[in-house]
């Protein structure tokens, strides 16, 4: 009986942590579309990539924080600007 509090003591604080990862931010937006790869006037080339579609919104792109980008497995970490 105590290993079991025990382990539930740790599934519910492990939990409480990773749920904090998602708080800041409110779901990656679920329209997204491709972007082909580009050479920028700077010379630099850009590599083909995935964003969401532009709805009037930060909080919901792959870049801002609390939010998953499913393409490359990453978390955004941008503060949006509006």
């Amino acid at each position: 009986m105590i290993r079991l509090l025990t382990l539930l003591g740790i599934f519910a604080a492990g939990g409480g942590a990773a749920q904090a990862q998602y708080n800041t931010g409110t779901g990656s937006n679920p329209s997204s579309h491709t972007t082909s790869g580009y050479t920028r006037s700077t010379g630099t080339y850009v590599q083909p990539y995935t964003a969401t579609n532009p709805n009037g919104t930060q909080r919901d792109n792959y870049g801002t924080s609390g939010n998953y980008n499913p393409n490359n497995g990453t978390f955004g970490t941008r503060t949006p600007r509006y």
